[in-house]
């Protein structure tokens, strides 16, 4: 992909470009607690986005998506949003450059990717920062990474629309190879953690479906959790958010709120205490409780929390009837998208065979299959 992508720049602008990569990312556990200031758990993988770019002494910039085969052009005295326009990620980061004091001049870029569609691996927040990454070398900006990440957020809510939270650009902007990075929301701090996977693999079995309501369900449920906090605050009156209420709480919890919103409040709580332990657990290279802390956060997204659906229940059920499958569960917000799987390494292509003619045979829908590798975050190819 890097000779490529830097073949397709000097056969359209015909000069040499910088080239830069950002990784995608995915979330070994902590589902739906970041916006709870809750902790999260994710790693940078091998696939994501590139991009070559090069100053062209204009005004001007000048893109070239080879995914979409599309060109696009805007002026820097001119940015303004492109409803639903893969630009407008490209625009977005100049933009906070720009807000923060770092004025970009004009350059052409190319963008290609490796991130499967639809794969829940954020393909979106790797573009962001591999944009970032490159237009920061190529002017030598002086940018803290955490800074970076920052920029990628907001970009992402003022030009895509997107309310994403700091996880996604972060585990791109950090990632570590093979590493795990323990990410604390309310801080924007992080702690690296070798995820030593021996005889075992991580490998995303996608659903390759994608239910509307989504997005819906998500506002929903983070209506319910700031609920379940007003609620508690009588009884809590220094929690803030449910990362404020402990684990030993729960039988309390339960008598405080209604039916309806324990179950929401009860995940949130858990998971944040699942993250914890799944730490610990890989610390102590305990492959089989990390197996378990698994299951047992896709029972709490199914049960308690609500966002799973049949085709993600199908796969992870599926999936712990397997001995070798130490655990799995969904990945992502939920209703869609695909579950992650610890699986021994040497039984994956029968463990593919099985499940997809399962999957298909269930559904009438091929899955698809990604095994990933914890690799380092965003930087610039030689």
């Amino acid at each position: 992909m890097k000779e490529q992508i830097a073949q397709i720049f000097r056969e359209i602008f015909g000069n040499e470009p910088v080239l830069a990569f950002a990784p995608g990312r995915i979330n070994l556990i902590g589902e739906h607690t970041d916006y709870q200031e809750g902790l999260v758990f994710p790693a940078a993988v091998e696939k994501g986005i590139y991009i070559a770019i090069q100053k062209n002494n204009t005004s001007m910039c000048k893109l070239y998506s080879f995914d979409f085969d599309q060109e696009y052009s805007f002026s820097l005295h001119e940015i303004s949003p492109k409803k639903g326009h893969w630009a407008n990620y490209v625009m977005g980061m100049v933009s906070q450059f720009a807000q923060a004091g770092f004025n970009a001049e004009g350059f052409d870029m190319v963008i290609a990717g490796d991130i499967p569609v639809g794969s829940g691996l954020s393909s979106s927040a790797a573009f962001s920062i591999a944009i970032g990454t490159g237009v920061a070398h190529l002017f030598n900006f002086s940018v803290p990474t955490k800074s970076l990440v920052l920029y990628a957020q907001k970009s992402e809510h003022l030009f895509a629309g997107v309310m994403c939270g700091i996880m996604d650009p972060y585990a791109s902007a950090f990632g570590a190879k093979d590493k795990a990075l323990l990410l604390d929301c309310r801080t924007n701090t992080h702690q690296e953690v070798i995820a030593n996977l021996g005889e075992y693999s991580l490998l995303l079995v996608n659903t390759n479906v994608k239910h509307s309501l989504a997005d819906s369900a998500y506002n929903k449920r983070r209506a319910a959790c700031e609920e379940s906090v007003k609620l508690l605050k009588i009884h809590y009156p220094q929690a803030t958010t449910l990362r404020d209420i402990a684990i030993s709480e729960i039988k309390e919890v339960e008598k405080l709120l209604p039916a309806d919103l324990f179950p929401k409040a009860k995940h949130v709580i858990t998971e944040i205490e699942r993250v914890r332990m799944t730490s610990q657990a890989l610390r102590k290279n305990d492959l089989p409780k990390f197996g378990e802390l698994l299951k047992a956060s896709h029972l709490s997204l199914s049960k308690d929390f609500e966002v799973s659906c049949k085709e993600l229940d199908f796969l992870s059920e599926k999936s712990w009837e397997f001995e070798d499958v130490l655990g799995s569960r969904m990945m992502g917000g939920g209703f869609g998208g695909c579950t992650i799987n610890l699986i021994k390494t040497e039984v994956i292509p029968q463990f593919q065979r099985e499940i997809a003619e399962k999957y298909t045979h269930e559904f009438d829908i091929n899955p698809d299959f990604i095994l990933v590798k914890l690799s380092e975050g965003a930087r610039i190819l030689d």
